[in-house]
């Protein structure tokens, strides 16, 4: 007998407190990147109580899989991925399941998806033996810091033994009302790639420029050589971004400081474009270096690749979501120049990253992601074990 999607809407309202109470439990216990212990621990200690068998992966994430009678064995299976991880920011919420911890918050709503995938995990599992493929529950740390955590479960093995030929994720979206979906086909997000430099000039007194050498005036050299590389060279219809956030420098009125410090991010949709641009933001740094007579030394972080929906698998998602909620909460997205490590999975097998929606501006929680007012209207949770349930049972 087919799943009917009431039976999923019944079991998530029954569920609901329940699963409230996980997410409620992270966002109080926040853990940064590739320190998610107790989360792992957490996360590993209710899928053993629901009786699913699960194990360590990428150092401080946990993978599970759900298998019915009928499966055979090393049958392929779809992954659903949630991220474990937290922001170092300041939460300024006054709510009950505020962060407990210092400087740390759940700002990007991973305890949400986290919590999600719990409750799907709980429901697949009471009706596995209705699934057409075993289900794989990847809940990955380290997405917000390179290398990504994804790396790590790559490397793991974890796309493997099931092989997976799937992959399906979702992520908060505040843009989005409460009970919205969003999703885009093909190219969605950016690459990312982190721009580290210091700049090495000759201090002295402000009064004597042709004794010194100012790493600002290098640096703000660079900044602009950069940004019209970028604006003037980038192919045509290849989204591409380049910026700065950080310019530090500890000099005064008359004082030309030793060094400055800037920090700053390049973006793009094309790899070869990504490598030829970076080469180039090298050699720009190495003229200016020449012409002034300082340093500017370049480190550039590499980052997450883009990320490229399937179009097929992501019109399929789509429809199951028209279906079940209804067209007039579906919306087709824009491409952004965020990133994500999902991306790597797209790299190696379909995907599909979809948004759900999270706002609900009656209640105030219109803030976006890594805001340290951030949150979500917790009815979004049951949305999330809805439509993850709806995906693997369809």
């Amino acid at each position: 007998m087919a799943i009917d999607f009431k039976q999923i809407e019944s079991f998530s309202e029954k569920i609901y407190d329940k699963v409230l109470g996980y997410r409620e439990h992270l966002h109080r216990n926040p853990e940064l990147s590739y320190k998610e212990y107790n989360t792992s621990k957490f996360v590993s200690s209710i899928l053993s109580d629901l009786g699913i068998e699960n194990s360590s992966i990428g150092n401080t994430g946990v993978v599970a899989i759900i298998t019915g009678d009928h499966h055979l064995e090393n049958m392929s299976c779809i992954a659903l991925r949630a991220d474990l991880d937290a922001l170092p920011i300041q939460e300024e919420n006054e709510v009950s399941y505020k962060s407990e911890i210092d400087g740390l918050m759940h700002a990007c709503g991973h305890d949400v998806h986290t919590s999600i995938l719990l409750g799907a995990a709980e429901f697949i599992q009471e009706n596995r033996n209705q699934l057409k493929q075993p289900v794989k529950l990847i809940f990955q740390p380290g997405e917000e810091q390179n290398p990504g955590g994804a790396t790590y479960v790559i490397r793991d093995g974890g796309l493997e033994n099931p092989k997976v030929d799937k992959m399906v994720a979702l992520h908060v979206f505040p843009d989005l009302d409460f009970g919205h979906f969003g999703f885009k086909g093909g190219l969605y997000m950016a690459s990312c790639d982190e721009l580290h430099i210091e700049v090495q000039g000759l201090g002295g007194h402000g009064a004597l420029p042709d004794r010194t050498v100012n790493p600002l005036f290098m640096g703000a050299e660079f900044i602009l050589q950069a940004r019209d590389y970028i604006n003037d060279k980038t192919p045509k219809n290849v989204p591409s971004v380049i910026n700065f956030g950080h310019f530090e420098a500890k000099g005064a009125t008359n004082v030309v400081p030793e060094k400055a410090f800037i920090k700053g991010t390049f973006r793009t949709m094309d790899e070869d474009w990504r490598e030829t641009a970076k080469s180039e933001l090298l050699t720009i740094a190495e003229n200016i270096s020449r012409k002034y007579k300082g340093e500017i030394k370049l480190n550039i972080s590499h980052g997450y690749p883009f990320l490229k929906n399937d179009v097929e698998l992501t019109s399929v998602i789509q429809t199951i979501a028209e279906d079940n909620f209804g067209k007039e909460v579906v919306h087709k997205l824009p491409k952004r120049m965020t990133s994500e490590d999902f991306a790597y999975y797209s790299q190696l097998v379909p995907v599909c990253f979809f948004r759900l929606g999270v706002r609900n501006e009656e209640k105030g929680i219109v803030n976006g992601l890594h805001h340290p007012k951030f949150d979500i209207d917790p009815r979004s949770i049951k949305k999330g074990i809805q439509i993850f349930s709806s995906i693997v049972f369809s």
